[in-house]
């Protein structure tokens, strides 16, 4: 199979059938024209993922062609030819017009290989972006992330820039965020897309096998290892290894940690030879990291040694705009997977989610979308499906501590419920009533007796019978 396609812009008709030899024996498609407004016309016939292209074309010059390149077709990595002498004008393309790399004639076909390989899987990395924008700014969504609103976007905005690198990236956020998703993504983008993503957990390892987990072991290492094995740096080579909650990881593990990620080489447990590895480390925590620093649960060194891009992800609750969207996106991603109608969600089980400040963060939306999704079998899914969720039980006051009134209820009725409920509250102590209504027990005497004249006691109410007062007058 073709590793990608590539077009040629130039006029020396052997230099390119040599190139075109050499492209196909390294396994790509060629295509070639011999000026720069014939090369422009068969970009939109056949997209390549590179044009190499003479910066001397004739009929359409080379700069003239990368502008429309550039305006055009923004995806497509271009490289630049230049005769003997002209290395001024190259330089003029690298700066002005995103030009990825060039070389000047005669060509040196080894390195040529290398750069055009190199140049393929960063065209590749950059259609991916292009599509996920297109993706975005259709439905907002990116990858496995869902939300519109500005910060989110402004998250998209920076996974794009740090994903075609190698830099170690720290993301943080609350448990339930999407740190995971984030790790994936940014991989998902990287020219590292086809080798492995591996992620593993620091807090849910117990220390005492976390070194053979990261590092691997030999055979008889310790006690249980009857064969040798391979770690996550090893599983992870030529791809990228997520660390997540690298704040809970052993202090002396992080030193050696630390060596791994400076020197590139690992060492199996129980082993003396050094394994070189190429791998990309992400971390992730839950933990402001500063405050894990100064706690001493991470070392500031390892820190920094991790923390060269941060992406900091907010909660849901403070960007409760998506959550329509990232609704709806569970919805129809959830039905899928119980085999289930993708069913509309009802403006009253809409404005439930969003009144919910969801602790749990998009996790705890899932699980809650999910259950709503299982068990409705009505037109929508309504707010009682999704219930308990939406409702916050560390906040939200007993029943018997609040007195719902509609709007207009005249104040000498709001006035009277809430001495009637207040006094079953306190079980008719009438003292105890007073003092939480910041008023005298004079007055609440006076207010009584004004409601029992009245007759607005309602029949068989029990404060009589349970203020000790009155006992105590009925015995005497």
């Amino acid at each position: 199979m073709s590793k990608g396609r590539i077009l040629i812009a130039d006029g020396d008709l052997d230099f390119v059938a040599d190139l075109c030899d050499h492209l196909a024996s390294w396994g790509y498609e060629a295509v070639a024209e011999r000026d720069g407004l014939a090369a422009l016309r068969r970009l939109a016939e056949v997209h390549p993922l590179v044009v190499i292209a003479d910066l001397s074309t004739p009929r359409l010059d080379g700069f003239a062609l990368l502008r429309q390149i550039r305006a055009h077709h923004p995806d497509i990595v271009v490289i630049v030819l230049t005769e003997h002498g002209s290395v001024e004008s190259a330089m003029r393309a690298l700066q002005e017009e995103d030009v990825y790399n060039y070389f000047e004639k005669p060509v040196d076909m080894r390195k040529l290989r290398l750069v055009i390989d190199r140049a393929v899987e960063y065209g590749q990395a950059r259609r991916e972006n292009e599509a996920l924008r297109r993706q975005l700014q259709d439905r907002g969504a990116f990858g496995e992330l869902v939300g519109a609103s500005e910060a989110m976007r402004q998250i998209y905005a920076l996974i794009e820039q740090v994903a075609p690198s190698s830099a170690s990236v720290l993301i943080t956020g609350e448990s339930g965020t999407g740190k995971e998703m984030v790790a994936r993504t940014i991989h998902a983008l990287s020219p590292r897309r086809e080798a492995p993503f591996i992620a593993i957990n620091c807090s849910a390892i117990p220390e005492t096998l976390m070194e053979s987990e990261l590092f691997g072991h030999e055979r008889g290492a310790f006690t249980g290892a009857v064969a040798r094995r391979q770690g996550c740096f090893e599983l992870a080579n030529s791809g990228t290894l997520l660390l997540d909650e690298v704040a809970e990881m052993p202090p002396l593990l992080q030193v050696k940690l630390l060596r791994v990620l400076e020197e590139r080489k690992v060492r199996r447990l129980g082993g003396s030879q050094e394994i070189p590895v190429d791998v990309r480390v992400l971390a992730a925590t839950n933990k402001d990291p500063l405050e894990a620093v100064r706690a001493g649960t991470l070392r500031e060194d390892l820190l920094y040694r991790l923390n060269v891009i941060t992406i900091a992800l907010p909660p849901l609750r403070e960007r409760k705009e998506d959550i329509p969207l990232l609704a709806q996106h569970l919805i129809a991603q959830l039905a899928a997977k119980h085999n289930r109608p993708a069913r509309l969600l009802s403006q009253a089980a809409l404005e439930a989610l969003q009144a919910y400040n969801w602790p749990g963060n998009v996790r705890e939306l899932r699980n809650a979308i999910e259950r709503a999704v299982i068990i409705c079998s009505s037109e929508q899914i309504e707010r009682h499906h999704i219930a308990p969720y939406p409702v916050d039980q560390r906040a939200r006051p007993r029943d018997e501590d609040t007195i719902t009134l509609p709007i207009g209820t005249p104040l000498e009725e709001v006035e009277r419920q809430m001495i009637l409920r207040t006094l079953q509250k306190c079980e008719g102590n009438r003292k105890r009533a007073a003092e939480l209504l910041q008023i005298s027990l004079k007055t609440l005497h006076n207010k009584l007796r004004l409601y029992r004249e009245r007759g607005l006691i309602p029949e068989g109410n029990r404060l009589r019978q349970m203020d000790p007062a009155r006992r105590n007058l009925k015995t005497s």
